[in-house]
């Protein structure tokens, strides 16, 4: 068993710039008042609160394509996760829409060198501006930090993940022109069906594999939008028939058997949409158990 991280950094991010509804601002708030950081300090961890990222203030509406903005607030989440990893802690970033990411991951690509990915979504996130349909930066960042587009929004250029160490779970909305470019990157996907087909405990051992063979580690970025919505409602873009709980748990909890996790994005939980803060609540014990709590 893979001991637990005796030392995490907790980092907010207040960001909803890269998504086409408000309210995944919010989410910092609403997983502390889950009781984050207190049941962190319950399993034997050392927590440090570092607080929340905000993004600069502008004047007129939101636009989809606000690629400044978002690559301001990358650029703040890279330098204190940079900070985090260069002091010897496990960053636990709390988001916001998934757009953040980009900062994030390129911060451990930049400290760690080679590392893996496992990014768990409902969603491909693999469009670039000429792919994307909708214009919404929160489908780019898994791209992005696979080092193929948009670069923009990163907060520093040559820190990439390479595609084959990669792997995307819980897929069951791609673009038509997501999935030849995942493909042709190289990138491993495992969709809901693939799920339903192989099980759980094979998904992951294979992504555990692919991502952690070879690296220094893998860094998980979980969008809580991969739980089926009738457990996650509070999300900004439902699909249907996606991740049972009792197999976002499992995932969670054989992540963290298998040691090789070096930090962890948790995104797109909107207080706005949600049901008595029921998906913030679910968010927060997928982290404790990617964190080392244990049944018994």
């Amino acid at each position: 068993m893979s001991e637990t991280k005796k030392n995490a950094d907790i980092i907010g991010v207040q960001s909803d710039l890269g998504a086409e509804k408000s309210g995944f601002n919010l989410a910092p708030l609403a997983m502390r008042n889950a009781g984050l950081c207190g049941r962190l300090s319950s399993l034997g961890i050392s927590v440090n609160d570092k607080g929340d990222i905000l993004p600069a203030s502008c004047r007129g509406s939101k636009h989809t394509m606000d690629f400044t903005r978002v690559a301001d607030v990358n650029k703040k989440l890279y330098e204190r996760v940079l900070d985090s990893l260069q002091a010897g802690a496990f960053p636990i970033i709390l988001g916001g829409d998934h757009s953040i990411s980009a900062g994030s991951i390129t911060a451990a690509a930049k400290h760690f060198g080679d590392i893996g990915v496992i990014w768990i979504d409902a969603h491909g996130d693999f469009n670039n501006e000429e792919s994307s349909f909708s214009g919404s930066i929160n489908g780019m960042p898994f791209s992005a930090v696979c080092g193929l587009g948009p670069y923009k929004m990163l907060p520093a250029t040559g820190y990439y993940v390479n595609p084959k160490r990669a792997v995307l779970i819980g897929a069951r909305d791609l673009d038509v022109l997501e999935r030849p470019r995942l493909r042709d990157a190289g990138a491993t996907v495992f969709t809901i069906h693939d799920i339903d087909l192989l099980g759980m405990k094979e998904v992951i051992g294979r992504a555990i594999k692919i991502a952690g063979s070879g690296t220094k580690g893998i860094y998980v970025s979980f969008d809580i939008d991969s739980v089926t919505p009738e457990s996650a409602p509070g999300v900004g873009f439902p699909v249907h028939r996606g991740l049972t709980v009792r197999e976002a748990f499992f995932m969670a909890e054989m992540l963290f058997e298998c040691g090789k996790v070096l930090a962890l994005d948790m995104v797109e939980v909107n207080p706005v949409l949600d049901d008595r803060n029921k998906t913030a609540v679910l968010a927060c014990e997928l982290i404790l158990s990617l964190m080392g709590k244990t049944l018994y």
